[in-house]
This record gives C-alpha cells, structure tokens and sequence, in this order.
C-alpha cells in the first residue's frame, strides 16, 4: 500500500511516501479502508510518533490518528462488518491512517455518522473527542455554568463552543476577529478579540476555562476563574501550587479513544445539534503542504487528507 512514513524525527519535511506492506489485523482489530485521515501538525512533537510505550525506537512509523473509513476485515465480536463505515481515534502508540490501510482496535471506533462525507467525520474523530471529554469528564459542565473557551475558531475550539452552547452553558471565546461571526454562528454567547483586548479585563468569575493556546494565556487564564472552578488545557502545564493559591483546579489532559463518546457525538452530528468544520482537504501525497499549513495556526476548524485507497487491490 502507499503511506505517509517517518524515518527519523523531524517537521514535515521527514514525510517519505512510499511503498509499505499492508498491515495485518490482530485479535480483537480491524482493518480499516482508510479515505481521510484528520491533520495534527503538533503530533511531530510528541513521543508517541517515534517511540514504543518501552521506550524503544519505533520508527519509521506512519503518522495520522483521526480516522474515517470503510472495515474491511473485522475481528471476532467486534461489532462491525465488512462493508461498515467506521470513525474513530487511533491509539498514539501506533502506526496512523496517513496510508490505504490502517489496523485499529475495534474498541477505539464508532460508526461512522451517516450525514456528513468522510472528511468531515475525520475532522470529528479527535477534535470533538477532546472537546467532549474536556467538557463533561473533566469540567462536568452543566446548564448554567459560564465557560472560556480559547482557541474557539480551532479543530478543538470548534466542537467546545457547539458542546457547550448545546448543554446550555453561558459561552464566552477568545479569537481573532476575522473569526468573529463564525464563532458566534457555532453558539458563542461573546467573542473577546484577544488581538484587541486582554481577556481577563472583560472576563470574570468563570466556572471553567479551556485553554487550547497554552502559555501566557494559560498562565493569564487563572484569574478569570471564581474560587472552586476548573482551568483544564490540552496545550500546557498545570502549576498546582498555583491553582491551590487561587482555591480552583487545574487538569492537563491527552484524549482517550472512546467508542460511547464516538457514537454519542455521532448522534449529535447526524441530528443536526453539532456540525463538523473542514478549512481544507489535502490529497494524501500533499502531507507536507497540509502540516506546513496547519503550523502556520489560525485555521477555521479542521485540516484533512483524503486518501486515495484500494492500491492493494481489496475492496
């Protein structure tokens, strides 16, 4: 099969495509047909691309981990058949979806919502994920509560600001001001332009923030919160003493694959209550192009591939 490889570290410039052998699913896996894949420019940071859980090297490895696709061999009670269209999260210990073919656990994956194409379920298998654990695993946010959200135009941000409108939370976002009507449209109740404004002049009192940026926005995001709130951000570090010193909490988080949370926020998209955002789609073989596009930042929703398939003949 074609795929997207990795053979030392690097940013995008590492991406190799090339011919690899086809993946072999294991128990309790699926192969998966894969036709677009989700783009997170900041996973050639993590450790996850280029080491095992043991420490040793595992390149080269194939990036990409937000999935939508069609199963074409499916494990023994796994739920799925042959035919299905599937979407889901793939385990970041592993090789990715920027290829043909993919193996995932049958557990990490979730029908496919059935309204929206294919790149549109990608850009929901990880952003809205981490938007919808955020919010209700960890923050349990409620009808009622006021919440920050920055980064609101993002992959992430996007999902946050629909989730949280939906559970009848008072939404307040940070974003540029070429984002603002855009952010209001996906359910922000107020869009503070960070360009123009420093936030924590006009917000107060909040039950939870979400930071997306990290920072000095972290760092600032504190003192919004009123006492017992909850800081919670994907992109810094928690300082405990400080979240102590202000009697509120802080949580770093990685998302998890979740089939439950899959299949609830599939419900969502195919009623219509949450709706997915593409900015672009990049063919498979235009990788580089679309990581470079996305470390640039200030993108409206999500970036994806679309993988062409089938060279190996299946399906």
């Amino acid at each position: 099969m074609i795929a997207i490889v990795i053979h030392e570290r690097g940013g995008p410039e590492q991406f190799v495509c090339e011919q690899v052998p086809d993946p072999r699913p294991k128990k309790g896996e699926v192969l998966v047909r894969v036709h677009a894949a989700g783009v997170t420019p900041t996973e050639l940071t993590w450790e996850t691309t280029y080491r095992t859980r043991d420490g040793a090297s595992r390149l080269p490895s194939i990036p990409g981990h937000e999935l939508s696709g069609v199963v074409q061999v499916a494990a023994d009670g796994s739920n799925f058949a042959t035919g299905d269209a599937v979407y889901g999260l793939i385990d970041f210990w592993r090789n990715g979806d920027f290829a043909e073919f993919v193996t995932v656990a049958a557990n990490d994956l979730a029908p496919k919502p059935q309204n929206v194409d294919h790149e549109h379920a990608a850009a929901a298998a990880m952003s809205a994920l981490a938007a919808w654990q955020a919010l209700f695993d960890y923050a349990a946010l409620a009808e009622g509560h006021r919440i920050l959200i920055h980064g609101a135009a993002g992959g992430v941000g996007s999902f946050a600001v629909q989730f949280a409108h939906w559970c009848g939370a008072h939404v307040l976002a940070s974003a540029a001001a070429k984002h603002r009507e855009f952010v209001l449209d996906l359910g922000a109740h107020e869009v503070i332009d960070y360009t123009a404004q420093r936030f924590e002049d006009v917000v107060h009192d909040v039950d939870v923030v979400l930071d997306l940026i990290g920072g000095d926005t972290l760092t600032r995001s504190w003192g919004v919160l009123q006492p017992g709130g909850i800081l919670i951000t994907l992109a810094g570090t928690i300082d405990p003493s400080e979240a102590s010193r202000r009697r509120v909490r802080g949580v770093r988080f990685t998302v998890k694959p979740s089939r439950t949370d899959l299949a609830a926020i599939a419900r969502l998209i195919d009623a219509g209550t949450i709706r997915s955002i593409v900015s672009d789609v990049f063919p498979l073989a235009c990788a580089q192009k679309a990581f470079r596009q996305g470390l640039m930042g200030h993108n409206r929703g999500k970036i994806v591939l679309r993988v062409e398939g089938g060279h190996s003949g299946r399906g």
